[in-house]
C-alpha cells in the first residue's frame, strides 16, 4: 500500500505548528525546506507504510544531500582554480 497525495500533503501540513513555534528567521528556512518536499511527492508514493513522516523525512534528507553534494563540487572547483 503506497501513500496518497492527500496523506503526504496532510503530513507536510501537520508540521506547520512546529514551524510556527520557531523564530522568524528559522521559520522561513523551515517553511522553505518543507516546500521543497512537494517536489518529491511522486517518489514518496513508493514508501509503503502507514507512517507518512518517514517519506517526508527521506525527502528532506535527500534534498539536503543533493545540496551538500553540489556545494562540495563547487568547493572543489574553486580549490582547483586557486591551485592553477
Amino acid at each position: 500500500m503506497s501513500l496518497s497525495d492527500r496523506e503526504i500533503v496532510e503530513e507536510l501540513e501537520s508540521w506547520k505548528g512546529f514551524g510556527d513555534a520557531l523564530k522568524a528567521e528559522d521559520r522561513e528556512l523551515f517553511t522553505a525546506m518543507l516546500r521543497e518536499c512537494y517536489e518529491y511527492i511522486p517518489p514518496m508514493h513508493a514508501k509503503a507504510s502507514p507512517f507518512s513522516a518517514e517519506a517526508l523525512l527521506m525527502s528532506i534528507l535527500f534534498a539536503q544531500h543533493k545540496r551538500i553534494a553540489r556545494l562540495a563540487r563547487e568547493a572543489e572547483e574553486l580549490r582547483k582554480k586557486r591551485a592553477v
